[in-house]
């Protein structure tokens, strides 16, 4: 059983070689993973069997289109709600407020999970409202980091029509609204969606790099005061990248976030 275990792990540690080279030959693969070349030869041989690598007539080996299938396999089956909730739940329990989580939905953002705040004065919002992807901080960072010509597309053809006395309704004013979020990583809005309300929201990334949702707290906007926003800001964006991870994003993708 010992020695199936460890041939388990060599070939997982061969297949891990992929992530970052798209192709490799066996001396390659010995190189790279210091495993003798007898037990490459004989892995790479049972992985090509199995479906997990495949080779070319240069010798090179790739991932196999198993992979392809298996992944998309996880990706229909991962619900964002399962893997954000936690998160959402310890962000709550941090910093007091309510925390919400929101998708696309065509022109609009609509809330899927909420966690509540026990503060006695609080935002009240449900499970499946809609708001206009232009109003509000989670509705607009999901339209800050949407590739370029679908925010310009959507900005062309999008009526501005005001919520709350704070919702923005100038084109130019909102372009540049959005291009601050996508360069610092987070959206803030004062009485947009609701007046004397304030929202707090970063972008959630999934495996590709593509925006898959926001997360916002959200609450009266005296909670928000310039001495408390860094604070608030820092927290947000950690929850928000730790949802990121549990989705398949990385690290590596935070530069350029899949805009184009």
């Amino acid at each position: 059983m010992k020695n199936k275990n460890k041939t388990v792990l060599k070939s997982i540690d061969l297949l891990k070689l992929f992530l970052t080279n798209a192709k490799l030959n066996l001396n390659e693969m010995v190189e790279l993973s210091g495993i003798p070349k007898t037990s490459i030869h004989r892995m790479a041989g049972s992985l090509e069997e199995m479906g997990f690598l495949e080779r070319n007539e240069e010798g090179k080996y790739s991932l196999g289109l198993l992979f392809l299938q298996l992944g998309e396999i996880v990706k229909e089956r991962l619900d964002i709600r399962d893997a954000a909730l936690p998160t959402m739940k310890n962000l709550r329990d941090d910093i007091g407020e309510a925390v919400n989580l929101i998708i696309k939905d065509g022109n609009e953002a609509i809330y899927i999970e909420k966690v509540d705040t026990m503060h006695p004065v609080r935002l009240y919002t449900k499970i499946g409202r809609r708001s206009p992807l232009y109003a509000g901080a989670c509705s607009r960072i999901l339209l800050a980091f949407l590739p370029d010509y679908e925010q310009e597309q959507y900005l062309n053809d999008i009526e501005l029509k005001p919520i709350g006395f704070g919702t923005i309704t100038d084109k130019e004013k909102l372009r540049n609204a959005l291009g601050e979020s996508r360069k610092n990583g987070y959206a803030v809005s004062f009485s947009e969606l609701e007046n004397y309300t304030a929202a707090l929201a970063a972008p959630i990334f999934d495996y590709t790099g593509s925006v898959a949702a926001g997360i916002s707290i959200a609450g009266p906007e005296h909670r928000y005061r310039d001495d408390l926003l860094p604070d608030l800001v820092e927290k947000v964006i950690k929850a928000a990248n730790e949802i990121s991870q549990k989705l398949g994003w990385r690290e590596a993708n935070k530069l350029s976030y899949n805009l184009s």
